[in-house]
């Protein structure tokens, strides 16, 4: 049953209303003042408030501000006289949706608390479906409903609880951080410090003192002591991406550190103790970086306790109309144009799915970002997309079309006498006309043609 507050500082009026409506099978509120309004609004579920425009103390266009402040999609009618017919036209601007003159009779009231109920309770549906996508399809901010993140998802919520270390491997621009976070704010921790640290970011000389911190003096331009990201996260997660950039020597201590929870600042003596949990990123394969000499064996094995590895996006193609609809969403507000954007036009479609997406994510939401821009319209377009994108596809469709151990020589002598055939099929057989079409002399093409035996 849908609920609706009515508000007028007549203190009949409201009451009237009510059973009027009541009889048509809604539940009513009353209230005689903008600030009784606001308290049931705190307490109660409304389905739509129906307020008079003319109050003492607070008038209905601050109580319709107040209301929209709370939930812009809550449906305010607004009850006025004749004289006031202009400031219901303003409250509309304001979001109100819509007003009714007063005296009116009960059908054309009934008429617009109907239609304005009609359009909450969709707007409502559509909140409790896109409830229930984010709880099956999301972990945190990260989105998907494809096998392979159903997996991370179900191993984030096992590992999360813990105090385990936890590597995560996968391409530049798959979510490491969004992992790192996810696992961290699912956990005890979770009011805690999450500190991260890119160790390809900076020289090891400033690495070292980025995350153990520094005594004053311990090198020139230490002119106070400063704490590391060790310290600062203390009790919290320490995100450490790029990993496999660590040098032998930061490779030592950062192994030191997780074997006896203590390390010193740089240029100090006295040992802090840490209780810090280790999350650990790389876009390389660790465990090759290991056999190759790398990376110490020893580290490896501390920090790969839980192993969690992120597909690239092409290996997870039916969650990129989810990520495509959570762009949208997220950069809609950023729009000039008045028209919302409701997705993509089929073409694109198809391309966003032929395409081998070596950004993954981050490429992904770029694109969309600057075609949310570019679109005039409802739907992006292969116009609104950049113009190097659209290259990138035809390569991308090209590649994709070439097995993955397809022999050099071999691959280009097919597409070589394939050509030469289309060559000659669309200029008759005239070999003069076929080897102008390709841009070769004559000669040359003769000699293609008696080497690949095409008559």
């Amino acid at each position: 049953m849908e609920t609706v507050l009515i508000v007028d500082d007549e203190k009949n009026y409201p009451l009237i209303l009510g059973a009027v409506l009541e009889e048509e099978g809604f539940e009513t509120f009353a209230a005689n003042s903008g600030a009784e309004a606001l308290e049931i609004l705190k307490n109660s579920d409304v389905d739509l408030v129906l307020t008079d425009m003319k109050m003492p103390s607070m008038d209905g266009m601050e109580l319709l501000e107040k209301i929209k402040a709370k939930d812009e999609e809550l449906p305010v009618i607004m009850m006025t006289a004749h004289g006031t017919v202009d400031k219901a036209v303003e409250a509309m601007q304001k979001g109100a949706y819509s007003y009714i003159l007063k005296p009116f009779d009960n059908d054309r009231l009934i008429l617009y608390v109907n239609k304005a109920i009609s359009m909450y309770r969709v707007i409502k549906e559509n909140r409790r479906l896109r409830s229930a996508a984010e709880l099956q399809y999301s972990f945190g901010n990260i989105i998907g409903k494809s096998k392979v993140m159903q997996d991370v998802f179900d191993t984030i919520r096992k590992v999360a609880p813990t105090t385990a270390t936890v590597l995560i491997e996968g391409g530049s621009g798959t979510g490491k951080e969004l992992v790192a976070k996810s696992i961290h704010f699912n956990s005890l921790r979770r009011d805690k410090p999450f500190i991260a640290v890119n160790c390809s970011a900076l020289a090891e000389s400033l690495l070292e003192s980025e995350l153990f911190g520094h005594e004053k003096g311990a090198f020139t331009g230490a002119v106070a002591m400063k704490k590391g990201r060790f310290e600062l996260a203390d009790r919290g997660t320490l995100f450490l991406d790029e990993i496999s950039e660590l040098s032998q020597s930061l490779q030592v201590k950062l192994l030191r550190i997780l074997q006896e929870k203590a390390f010193e600042r740089v240029g100090g003596v006295r040992p802090i103790s840490v209780d810090i949990r280790i999350i650990a990123a790389t876009n390389k394969i660790l465990k090759e970086e290991m056999e190759l000499g790398r990376f110490r064996e020893d580290l490896y094995y501390r920090l790969n306790v839980v192993h969690i590895v992120l597909p690239l996006l092409r290996e997870r193609q039916e969650d990129i109309l989810l990520l495509v609809d959570h762009f949208i969403h997220k950069y809609g507000d950023e729009r000039k144009s008045s028209d919302p954007v409701t997705g993509l036009d089929q073409e694109v479609e198809r391309l966003f799915y032929d395409y081998s997406w070596p950004g993954n994510i981050r490429e992904l939401e770029n694109v969309i970002e600057r075609a949310m821009i570019m679109c005039p319209g409802e739907v992006i377009r292969l116009s609104d997309l950049p113009k190097d994108f659209k290259g990138d596809v035809k390569e991308a469709q090209f590649l994709d079309s070439i097995p993955i151990d397809a022999k050099l020589y071999e691959t280009v002598t097919s597409i070589e006498k394939m050509m030469i055939k289309r060559a000659l099929k669309l200029t008759n057989n005239v070999q003069s006309k076929a080897a102008e079409l390709l841009g070769i002399g004559k000669s040359g093409f003769n000699k293609k043609i008696n080497k690949y035996r095409i008559y």
